[in-house]
């Protein structure tokens, strides 16, 4: 019996499609799917887009930069755009200027090819910071209206 091909649309792309390398299985809560090195997978569809001749997508721009492990506005500053230039991009309502796209590529091969760079080093510590400046408490409190945060 012939392997069928599992349609890859967690990776937040419509068109990946997976030959082999995962398993499907059947969980107390239904169908899951485990993928092998999913690290590798991701790095394999990065250099794919990137290296393609093709413009890149919003869908394609968002994955770029979530392997990155960037915000919109970090993206955008290291682009010179605004942030919402960025969530335009990435919602597919304008297309990316041809040298942002350029520097998005390049900047993507450096951070998969080239770990010990000073670009690949100082991009881990920007997605470093924005983890700490992200990684504030959150406070919550049961009310008489049920469970809200707290201010």
């Amino acid at each position: 019996m012939k392997k069928k091909t599992y349609h890859y649309t967690e990776c937040g792309l419509e068109n990946i499609y997976l030959a082999n390398g995962f398993n499907c299985m059947q969980t107390p809560r239904g169908k899951a799917v485990s993928i092998n090195d999913l690290d590798g997978l991701h790095k394999a569809i990065g250099l794919h887009l990137v290296i393609s001749k093709k413009d890149l997508t919003g869908q394609e721009i968002r994955f770029l930069r979530h392997e990155m492990l960037m915000s919109q506005n970090t993206l955008a500053q290291l682009l010179g755009v605004s942030a919402q230039a960025v969530h335009r991009w990435e919602k597919g309502k304008t297309s990316m200027p041809k040298p942002s796209e350029c520097l998005l590529r390049l900047l993507y091969r450096e951070h998969v090819n080239n770990q010990n760079s000073k670009i690949s080093r100082t991009l881990k510590e920007i997605a470093h910071l924005e983890d700490k400046m992200n990684d504030k408490p959150i406070l919550f409190k049961d009310t008489p209206r049920g469970w809200k945060t707290a201010a």
